[in-house]
């Protein structure tokens, strides 16, 4: 498979904190590839490199060719990479269709912008559908539960074309039928796009994920399949172990 996102020899470092500590990474074009390890093993800071947040301290990301070091957030957004982050970010006042419009518009000229349009976009109908929420279209972002603006969140990454998505914990806070739903979700999207999934639910990573890869303090510890990463001693013991541990209390 062609290599879409390609890593390597990368370096953060925060005020004598190294956060991330020399991970290469590659995720293939068309891949569901889920990113796990315990709080503080880089998750979130790799996703904020990849998408302009953060400057690495040194090494190499390359998307498609082309390298994103250094390159700002909007141009990054514009080269095809969406993300989600922890918390959900819509606009609760407007209606899930005029959220999903909006993040759509960003690829229109301006003169379009101020066009006053009739109907509404194939795009924009076409996210919706995606995620489920057509027959919510006028309802208020505001009143959706905590599952529904997770999806409309999804739907504007959609809306803007991304060849890659990062989601970061997408299903945190979800009830199991929720969980359920974006699993399917996730698998449909991964048939036209390459994503990426920052996950600590174990149960929704070992139904949904096929290539997994563990970071721990800051390195790659194991990459693989579900079954070879629950197999490996490492993973058991800075992870899953932990896991079972904090359970038990």
């Amino acid at each position: 498979m062609t290599a879409l996102l390609e890593i390597r020899g990368l370096e953060v470092v925060f005020g004598g904190f190294r956060a991330i500590d020399g991970v290469d990474l590659t995720v293939a074009q068309g891949e569901l590839r889920f990113l796990i390890g315990p709080n503080g093993a880089g998750k979130t800071t790799l996703i904020d490199v990849i998408t302009g947040l953060t400057r690495p301290a040194s090494g190499s990301v390359t998307y498609a060719g082309t390298s994103l070091v250094g390159r700002p957030e909007h141009r990054i957004v514009r080269r095809g990479i969406g993300r989600t982050f922890q918390t959900s970010v819509v606009f609760e006042e407007l209606t899930v269709l005029e959220n999903v419009d909006l993040a759509a518009s960003f690829r229109r000229p301006l003169p379009a912008l101020l066009r006053r349009r009739r109907g509404v976009p194939d795009v924009v109908a076409a996210a919706l559908d995606r995620i489920g929420l057509a027959g919510l279209a006028d309802r208020p972002a505001g009143v959706l539960s905590h599952g529904q603006r997770q999806w409309l969140e999804i739907g504007m990454l959609i809306a803007q074309r991304p060849s890659l998505l990062l989601l970061d914990e997408p299903v945190a806070g979800m009830s199991r039928d929720e969980r359920e739903r974006t699993g399917e979700l996730l698998t449909e999207i991964a048939t036209d796009h390459t994503v990426i999934v920052v996950e600590h639910d174990m149960e929704f990573l070992r139904r949904y994920a096929s290539q997994v890869t563990v970071l721990h303090e800051g390195r790659v510890l194991v990459e693989g399949d579900v079954a070879t990463v629950q197999a490996d001693p490492r993973v058991q013991e800075v992870y899953l172990g932990r896991s079972r541990e904090e359970k038990a209390v």
